[in-house]
């Protein structure tokens, strides 16, 4: 990795912990709208903004998450979804793995965190994680 690809990427895990935990009362839980994760639009144009949002995620949630398997799950999850996203052959596709791979596996973590409410919920949180990163990626990360 070259020293101009791993500043960006640094400058990018940096923005998106800050932003994540600035915005914190909407950045965890099941009503979450992190606006973070509009930088994961970014690796479509600029692949060396992965590994930046890998850490960034992992720092996030370290320092706010939900414990345990949310310092683990989101970040692969956004780890992988970086990845898929640099194959994406145009932007507006490119905004499609962070929402979905973030609508399935967020409630996975929410219901292993709290799992007096239940797993059946999980599709009601699929649908508010979704929409929430669909906000970001697709509202913010888009344009």
């Amino acid at each position: 990795m070259k020293t101009k690809d791993l500043t960006l990427a640094a400058l990018i895990g940096a923005l998106y912990t800050g932003l994540t935990l600035v915005f914190g009362m909407t950045s965890f839980g099941p009503w979450q709208c992190r606006l973070s994760e509009a930088l994961c639009v970014l690796p479509f144009f600029f692949p060396a903004t992965a590994p930046g949002l890998f850490v960034g995620c992992l720092l996030s949630n370290l320092l706010g998450g939900l414990g345990p398997w949310d310092i683990v799950l989101g970040p692969l999850a956004t780890l992988l979804a970086c990845l898929l996203t640099v194959r994406c052959k145009n932007r507006v596709l490119a905004t499609l793995p962070p929402v979905i791979l973030n609508a399935l596996v967020v409630p996975i973590i929410i219901l292993v965190s709290a799992p007096e409410t239940g797993w059946s919920l999980y599709p009601a949180l699929t649908l508010q994680v979704g929409l929430g990163e669909a906000i970001a990626c697709c509202g913010l990360g888009l344009p």
